[in-house]
């Protein structure tokens, strides 16, 4: 290593992946310029903000040290000379069967201190292969355009392009993946990435989890590419595999839905929980069709759910209510766990919060204990009590440098077992019926030397449905067996008396089965091998923590495996099977929905149609069999939803202020459980519609004049429109127009357009021109962003 005085060699890991919008034309120029034009830039002169001049030798064996790396990539990436190579970092990666060496490297601009541009390049340090990029520009002045000038399909013209430049080996080794990082609903701003990953081929079979994956942006520019790849691995050639339809044969044999209780979490109105099947993905051998991985009931800290509940019938009553006092509440702690001899209360809050999910007000006490010796603290402990029923919700106990006793010894499995199966008869005997133990695999507990703790959890069933939302942990002493560690989290829905009729199991699985794909693809299985014999993972785990071995003690090998598994299809919600209907409903919102969502088949060749469909992707106007019907005219409650969708780029608005308030009507004539009801609200809270006398009039009829206004409100122009006077208009019509400003603005901006010179105020407007109305309005917005003002 070369010394002199410079500053020394700073070397850094740039741990956030900044973006940049760097034209996609420009890659491919950089590529074929002279390797010595590219030395040359390389070697170009020191620019503002810390340029890495040293030059040290490689500190490890690889074919590319830092210097040619960095000219390697200024050849792959334009690179503008005003970036300067900040640092650089040189790290291993273990692949399958081996190791990778690559350089990180992380280029700046900076402009009188001030950060304005990252370029970040990884390189195969030995190889040279470009394994990422991404970069980032502070570009205040760009703005989206809408519609997008570069669509999901051009975009993958541009990524393949750029693949063949840097990549040209492995083009013919991937497959287009159709299903990642597609927006199925379309656009509803100019500010949308196109995330493309093409699959790994591997004897004509996708390996999905090696990739080449791009993100191209709605101007056509490269912001990102990562290449992850293991050369290392060995794919067994298989000359017979069970054909799809067999695979199917096997996956249906093999489902087995869970049925659980779940609470869709932006419900409208107060919450309840709804009965649904829910199926996770099974893989099976694609040569066997033996099972792979399967959810066999809910899994819990690596356990399986007791097939009994913890008894028959409930052991006792639930507390009645009544106002629960601080010495009550510490009462009812002290007679449930033992607390340290020397603790004492340090500390106690009284809270009350309105329960959303319920609709009701939760009361309970925090109490906070500190545990002294001579003098000194040496632990806490603290509880949390309901403030009405005096039930203890949770207690936890902590003593600082705790040594095991001399000749102590720790409970076995089975003894923490009981400790935690008593203590939950003990606290929630009047929920003993539906608690279920799930118990732990032996394998975690095989090694009790440590001070350690036993962990238990317990599944809460009404009528055999898990509920989701339920939790219950025990922590055991390992070896006084005291309760050291309890939380019960229970909600307070009420259930039915009886268990309501559900769909078999049979049709659940039919429905589920409709709801994923089948796909054929390898997948890595790892085996760890100790002193000539294989270990299971989980106790490599435990002796490696335990300090029994080290990572050379044991040969890892990685094999591919063939496998059929079950991929979710494409959708645009989340959703679940009500296990009472069979019908899909929407996770978020407990509304139902479809697997296939619906197509109008009357507006093909309609003057609207783009903008009518946009509408329909966005359930923003409804197909009833098979019509969208757009020449009627649209309802207040559909115009509103339009608007709200437009301005939340079509995520579901939520409605803020206190949970009591989202949950009340602000409208005498929308209800909560209205299907306007988020949007009207979320209008009222955005200023763009008023409460006035308290009435909406969700089906009434809208005007034009009162469509221009909102869409102004929508806009922010609104209290400006309102100096109408500004606003000279020459409409044949002007005097019957009421919002002389708005007209002015949205014809000026071409959102609305004039009929023979007459705006037309008082004319109804039909569903397409609503849906063309705000398909300009998205178009004028885009175009209305103003970069800052420079000084």
């Amino acid at each position: 290593m070369r010394k002199n005085n410079r500053q020394k060699l700073a070397v850094i890991l740039s741990t956030v992946m900044l973006m940049s919008v760097l034209p996609a034309s420009a890659f491919a120029e950089s590529v074929n310029k002279p390797a010595a034009a590219d030395a040359a830039r390389a070697a170009g002169t020191a620019a503002e903000g810390g340029k890495m001049e040293e030059a040290f030798d490689t500190p490890a064996n690889v074919a590319i040290n830092k210097e040619k790396a960095e000219a390697m990539a200024r050849k792959y990436v334009v690179i503008p000379k005003e970036y300067i190579l900040q640092g650089a970092n040189l790290s291993m990666e273990l692949l399958a069967s081996g190791k990778r060496n690559a350089w990180g490297l992380d280029f700046v601009k900076k402009v009188n201190g001030k950060h304005l541009g990252s370029i970040y390049v990884r390189i195969h340090a030995d190889s040279g292969q470009l394994l990422e990029f991404s970069s980032y520009t502070d570009n205040p002045s760009a703005k989206p355009t809408y519609p997008l000038k570069v669509e999901r399909e051009a975009a993958q013209q541009i990524a393949l392009q750029f693949i063949q430049t840097i990549a040209a080996d492995y083009k013919e080794q991937i497959q287009y993946n159709p299903d990642y990082g597609v927006q199925l609903q379309p656009p509803l701003s100019g500010e949308v990435v196109h995330s493309l990953r093409y699959d790994r081929l591997v004897h004509n079979i996708p390996y999905v989890d090696n990739y080449i994956e791009l993100e191209v942006d709605s101007e056509g520019h490269i912001r990102r590419y990562s290449m992850q790849w293991d050369d290392t691995i060995t794919f067994p050639k298989v000359d017979a595999v069970l054909t799809t339809e067999e695979a199917n044969v096997k996956l249906r044999a093999a489902a087995s839905p869970d049925l659980t209780y779940t609470v869709p979490y932006s419900m409208q109105g107060v919450k309840k929980p709804v009965l649904s099947y829910m199926l996770q993905p099974i893989s099976i051998d694609a040569v066997t069709g033996k099972i792979k991985e399967q959810s066999d009931g809910i899994d819990y800290r690596a356990g399986k759910v007791s097939d009994e509940p913890l008894s028959e019938k409930p052991l006792g009553e639930k507390p009645k209510e009544s106002t629960v006092t601080e010495q009550q509440a510490e009462s009812a702690v002290k007679a449930a766990f033992k607390l340290p001899a020397d603790a004492v209360l340090s500390g106690s809050n009284y809270s009350e919060s309105y329960n959303d999910n319920t609709g009701t007000t939760d009361t309970y006490w925090s109490l906070n204990w500190t545990v002294k010796k001579e003098g000194k603290e040496i632990g806490s402990a603290s509880a949390s009590v309901d403030g009405r029923t005096g039930a203890v919700r949770n207690f936890y106990v902590y003593t600082y440098n705790e040594q095991a006793q001399p000749g102590s010894t720790a409970l076995t499995l089975e003894q923490a077992t009981a400790a935690a199966t008593a203590a939950v008869k003990k606290h929630l005997p009047w929920l003993t019926h539906e608690l279920y133990l799930v118990k732990p695999d032996p394998k975690q507990y095989e090694d009790m030397s440590g001070n350690r703790q036993y962990y238990f959890s317990f599944v809460h069933k009404v009528h055999g449905a898990a509920v989701e939302y339920d939790n219950i942990n025990v922590g055991v002493h390992a070896r006084t067996g005291d309760i050291v560690n309890y939380d019960a989290y229970l909600s307070n829905f009420t259930y039915p008396a009886k268990a309501p009729v559900l769909i078999k199991k049979e049709q659940a699985v039919e429905n589920w089965l409709a709801f994923y794909r089948t796909q054929l693809t390898y997948r890595l299985v790892q085996q760890f091998v100790w002193n000539g014999q294989p270990i299971p993972i989980e106790k490599y785990k435990t002796l490696l923590a335990a300090g029994e071995l080290k990572g050379d003690d044991v040969v890892t090998t990685t094999d591919a495996e063939l496998v059929y598994r079950l991929v979710p299809k494409l959708m645009d919600e989340s959703v679940f099977l009500d296990a009472e209907t069979g019908g899909w409903r929407n996770r978020e919102t407990g509304e139902a929905t479809q697997l296939e969502k619906p197509k109008a088949n009357d507006i093909e060749g309609h003057w609207a149609q783009r903008q009518l469909e946009l509408m329909v992707a966005y359930k923003a106007l409804d197909v009833i069999d098979g019509k969208v019907r757009p020449n009627e005219l649209v309802t207040r409650g559909e115009l509103i939803k339009m608007l709200v969708l437009a301005r939340s780029s079509g995520r579901n608005p939520g409605v803020y202020g206190t949970a009591e308030s989202a949950a009340k009507a602000s409208f005498n004539d929308v209800a909560t459980d209205s299907r306007y009801f988020v949007y009207i609200e979320s209008a009222l809270q955005q200023n763009l519609i008023d409460v006035g006398d308290g009435s909406f009039n969700p089906s009434g009829n809208v005007s034009r004049d009162e469509m221009a206004e909102l869409i102004v409100r929508a806009l922010g122009y609104n209290a400006l429109a309102n100096y109408d006077h500004i606003f000279k208009t020459t409409y044949k019509d002007s005097v019957q127009i009421e919002h002389k400003g708005q007209a002015a603005i949205v014809v000026g901006l071409k959102i609305m357009s004039l009929s023979d010179g007459k705006f037309l105020p008082k004319k109804q407007v039909t569903r397409g021109e609503a849906s063309v109305a705000f398909f300009r309005y998205l178009q004028a917005r885009a175009e209305l962003q103003e970069a800052p003002l420079r000084m």
